[in-house]
């Protein structure tokens, strides 16, 4: 399995001058540090890859071991073009892909062995606001839409996903007919509506929030404060 991070935004909802993944969460630890702590639990560094654009060099000269992949368009593009341009490093193994602003609990990624065979999206069951990915499910359980605008969804997707490699080759066809502006959920649709199956994973209770607003970093800190009290 290789792993990839999407990480070249410049975050304007945030309003930082840095990028979010290099953003200080607790102390002396940054999103990207707290994401490959739980990543070195089923995948070595070797098979990873950050997708930078928005003042990469403040990511590249922070992590010089890590392999990255820059998107020279990232104030013009979003995630799916993100996603293609690392995808086309990869070497056809199992991927799996994260947005770069996710805090989540380790544990989450042991799901991955618990549904062997099948390509996943981590979701969170329950309401979600407007500016949340939101998904629905056929009458099988596996993923039917998956967007913003998904009408009656059950829930939120929480920016973690991953793709076993027989499917690489249509999903990433797929990216290939995204617009500039498309995140990779655009391709997911697309890409079931030619049978490829994603099936939601419920996280449950484990902590997983993603970084898009002020409150969700307070949200975060709070979170690590209480668990080092």
């Amino acid at each position: 399995m290789q792993t990839i991070i999407l990480a070249a935004g410049k975050g304007s909802r945030l309003g930082r001058e840095t990028p979010k993944a290099v953003l200080e969460i607790a102390k002396d630890t940054t999103i990207l540090d707290f994401q490959l702590r739980n990543l070195s639990t089923i995948s070595s560094v070797e098979e990873l890859v950050v997708v930078v654009g928005f003042r990469s060099e403040l990511i590249s000269q922070k992590y010089p071991d890590l392999s990255f992949v820059y998107n020279d368009r990232y104030d013009r593009t979003n995630t799916a073009a993100s996603l293609l341009l690392a995808l086309e490093k990869t070497n056809g193994d199992d991927i799996l892909w994260l947005n770069g602003d996710v805090v989540f609990d380790g544990d989450i990624l042991r799901l991955i062995q618990k549904n062997p065979g099948h390509n996943l999206v981590f979701v969170k069951r329950g309401s979600c606001g407007a500016e949340e990915v939101k998904y629905s499910v056929d009458r099988d359980g596996a993923i039917l839409n998956i967007s913003k605008t998904v009408c009656n969804a059950l829930g939120e997707a929480v920016g973690i996903n991953f793709i076993k490699k027989q499917d690489l080759p249509t999903f990433i066809a797929c990216l290939t007919e995204c617009t500039p502006a498309d995140f990779f959920e655009k391709a997911v649709e697309l890409a079931i509506e030619r049978g490829v199956r994603f099936f939601p994973v419920d996280i449950g209770d484990d902590f997983c929030t993603e970084i898009d607003f002020e409150e969700d970093l307070n949200t975060v800190k709070e979170h690590f404060s209480e668990q080092s009290t």
